[in-house]
This record gives structure tokens, C-alpha cells and sequence, in this order.
């Protein structure tokens, strides 16, 4: 496996991003994974990693470049409350328009690199990224035709960019993963999410995962739940063979 971690222009600066992939066989599909609340952290790269020894070329920014954040640490500790704090206002400082403006420079990058394919790709978001898996799926409608919420935030809001909508826009197969238990994404706003893309008999699906709680597929966490990490995996692999090669 190949593995860097380099700055890459944007916009407003740079992000540091990691990237893996195969060293043999290329170019291959991109897939852009979008990190979640706590930052980057050797986790998220072990992720990363397993996603691209399937066969593809894997870019986990560093989505709090802005603010000159990097990696938060444990979320642990005497200090912990004020760590969270800091997460919190770090999420805070994203936006759509913003994550959308990076990932034009990230495949700006990815199209001048011949790892990488310069046609379809994949994109999967976690926690608070998982909105900008799904728009990302709808402001490049012409590259992404896979994208993967898991465990997402703000899945149904009355904004036009609202993850709900992006079918409307977009040609890629959608995938939603959804906890029982979930303070961020409760089962009403499950509800609604399901009905509305039923209704629109939009190409996508909402998975119920039950009996485990909101980051269940982080190995680190408390709430680790093994069958449903692979079972999150297994639909990742499945939905990027379909589309992606």
C-alpha cells in the first residue's frame, strides 16, 4: 500500500490530507472520506486504509484547516468538558458551501495524480459528515455516483442542500446507515428521511441498524458494535463495486 500525507490547495489555504491506495493495478476510483466531529486521528487512517486495500484511492482531509486544528486528541480527561466545547465550535465553523469549495480542490488534485481514475467516485461521511457525502453527490453530479451517509446529522432540514433533497440533483446511488439509538439523527427525522426518498422513488436506501447507538462503527469507541461495523462495511464494499469497479 502506498500511504502520504500532504497539504492540498483550497480556496482558503490548505488541508492536510491523507491519502492510500494500492500500490499496484492503478489508476484507481477515487473515493473522498469525509471525517467525522472528533478530527483526524490513526482511527479514521486505519479506515482509510481498509478502504483502500479493496482497490481504491482514499483523501481523509483535514476538514478544521481553517481554524489550524489538526487532530483533538481523546476526548477524555479532567479537561474533557472543554474539549468537547472546542469540537462543538470547531463543527460549528463548517458549512456545505465550504466542504463543497475543499473538495473541488482535493479533485483538482486527485485528477492531476495517475493513481488515481479520473471517472466515477465514492464519497462517505460520518457523524457530522455524512451531509457532505450526500452533497457532495449533488454539486458533482458528473463524478460521484456512489455516496455513503453513516450515522449522519441533519439528514432532513428545510434548507435547499438538505441531504433529503440531493437525489434531486445527482445520478448516484445513495446509502444512509442508521443507528437505533441516535440523539443526532432520532427516529422521527429516520422517518421522514425514509418517506420522503420512498415516495420519490429516488435511488437510494435507509438502513435501521438496531441495537447500537451513534458511532458504532469506530473501533474506539465505547459503542463499538462489531457485527454492525462489518455490516456497515460489507454495504460500503458492495456499494462502490456497483459503481465504481
Amino acid at each position: 500500500m502506498i500511504e502520504r500525507q500532504l497539504d492540498i490547495p483550497t480556496r482558503d489555504g490548505a488541508t492536510t490530507t491523507f491519502i492510500t491506495h494500492p500500490e499496484r493495478g492503478g489508476p484507481h476510483p477515487v473515493i473522498l472520506f469525509y471525517m467525522d466531529a472528533p478530527a483526524i486521528r490513526e482511527e479514521l487512517r486505519d479506515m482509510a486504509r481498509r478502504l483502500a486495500s479493496v482497490g481504491y484511492y482514499v483523501m481523509l482531509p483535514n476538514m478544521y484547516y481553517r481554524s489550524g486544528v489538526m487532530e483533538l486528541g481523546p476526548l477524555t480527561g479532567p479537561d474533557m468538558d472543554a474539549k468537547r466545547a472546542r469540537m462543538f465550535e470547531l463543527m460549528g465553523s463548517l458549512s456545505i458551501p465550504l466542504v463543497m469549495e475543499d473538495t473541488r480542490g482535493l479533485l483538482a488534485f486527485a485528477d492531476a495524480d495517475p493513481a488515481a481514475a479520473k471517472g466515477a467516485m465514492g464519497t462517505v461521511g460520518y457523524c457530522m459528515s455524512g451531509q457532505y457525502a450526500m452533497d457532495a453527490a449533488s454539486h458533482f453530479p458528473d463524478r460521484v455516483t456512489a455516496a455513503a451517509s453513516i450515522y449522519g446529522v441533519q439528514l432532513v432540514t428545510d434548507k435547499p442542500d438538505s441531504p433529503h433533497l440531493v437525489y434531486e440533483k445527482s445520478q448516484a446511488e445513495l446509502y444512509f446507515a442508521c443507528a437505533e439509538t441516535d440523539h443526532w439523527a432520532p427516529p422521527e427525522m429516520v422517518k421522514a428521511l425514509r418517506d420522503h426518498l420512498t415516495a420519490a422513488k429516488a435511488n437510494a436506501e435507509v438502513e435501521h441498524y438496531p441495537g447500537v447507538e451513534h458511532g458504532f462503527a469506530f473501533p474506539q469507541r465505547p459503542v463499538y458494535n462489531r457485527d454492525a461495523a462489518e455490516r456497515h462495511w460489507e454495504r460500503l464494499f458492495a456499494l462502490y463495486r456497483r459503481h465504481l469497479g
